[in-house]
């Protein structure tokens, strides 16, 4: 999924940019210290909003660390969410668990050479060994999880027959229906973290706002996707539906909104980056996938910046920049990767 939010600049809001990173490299360090090193591979930018929003309910119960020098920081140390986080233990849980499963996807599909099916199938049952234990040391089950995936190839296959060709009298599969398991998915990870966080009153919000997490992220992957799933042959949901460009956006522009108001209902402490990252990047990764301008996109096909992971997609302007980047201090204007994101507007 990627990428959510690289906060502003290391000048406009230093401290937002710093939080978001102690989540990130906190996933990544806990994957190690539960999985090994191999697993910090399945670190995955959406699933550190478990992580953020344990936090934002009860900061006492995200304890942080200072990490030493790695690579991707410059070789520079960092305040990190520790391991032993409720939050992002389940983060990681999930983040394992999720990459198990799109492992197995990439099998079944014969994405990859037959030759590394074997090792690929032992390397997702590890991950989902490893993500179990992980979240039931916090209490969670990721059997709604592993469930995904097979209700989610389920689906697909019955949405992919001919007309006709399906079971007698069973009607079509709806495009909603097929982002459903993904709903289920995100919504027991969110509602959990009131559980983790001491704040049963949050519980149904953060299924409402996960729910609608998981339908825009489906959706957003399979707008971004279709044309490269249609030239392999690929199943698309919303080719297999007959879902327009139009309604796709639609749908997501409503899925928004709900989400926003589940938001509101939330009693967090701390709530700034929550509001980033679930408010105003989601709002700008459903632009940038359709345009800034919908009514004159909606059935236009634009080019589209492709996350990092390759599955949903919340996407970066491009304003941090690492020691190493010869963009490293340059002006606002001139770092960010799109035109007019006004990408500046959570410093205010």
């Amino acid at each position: 999924m990627f990428g959510i939010v690289r906060p502003c600049s290391e000048h406009g809001c230093p401290s937002l940019r710093e939080a978001w990173r102690a989540h990130l490299c906190g996933l990544c360090l806990t994957l190690r210290d539960g999985q090994g090193q191999g697993a910090r591979l399945a670190t995955n930018y959406d699933t550190l909003i478990i992580s953020v929003l344990t936090e934002a309910q009860s900061p006492s119960a995200s304890p942080h660390r200072t990490a030493g020098p790695c690579a991707l920081r410059g070789l520079r140390s960092a305040d990190v969410v520790d391991a032993r986080a409720q939050g992002v233990r389940l983060a990681a849980a999930v983040s394992l668990v999720l990459a198990a499963g799109r492992i197995r996807d990439r099998v079944a599909d014969g994405d990859v050479a037959a030759a590394t099916g074997p090792a690929r199938r032992s390397l997702a049952a590890r991950w989902e060994a490893g993500g179990a234990r992980l979240a039931s040391g916090v209490g969670f089950d990721t059997a709604v999880l592993v469930s995904t995936v097979d209700r989610q190839l389920d689906l697909e296959r019955r949405a992919a027959l001919p007309p006709g060709s399906g079971e007698a009298g069973r009607r079509p599969v709806t495009l909603l229906e097929l982002t459903r398991p993904a709903e289920e998915a995100v919504a027991a990870a969110f509602a959990h973290t009131a559980v983790l966080a001491g704040r049963p009153g949050n519980a149904g919000a953060l299924t409402e706002a996960g729910r609608f997490f998981g339908r825009i992220a489906h959706l957003l992957d399979a707008v971004e996707d279709r044309d490269d799933d249609e030239a392999r042959g690929a199943f698309n949901p919303l080719t297999a539906t007959g879902t327009t460009r139009l309604e796709a956006r639609r749908l997501c522009d409503d899925a928004v909104h709900g989400l926003t108001l589940a938001l509101r209902e939330l009693e967090l402490q701390e709530r700034h980056l929550v509001d980033v990252l679930l408010g105003t990047e989601v709002r700008r990764a459903v632009e940038r996938t359709f345009g800034h301008s919908p009514a004159a996109s909606y059935e236009r096909p634009g080019w589209v910046r492709k996350s990092a992971a390759g599955a949903a997609t919340f996407l970066t302007c491009g304003m941090w920049r690492p020691r190493w980047s010869r963009k490293k201090g340059w002006p606002c204007e001139d770092r960010c990767y799109l035109r007019e994101c006004d990408c500046c507007s959570c410093c205010d």
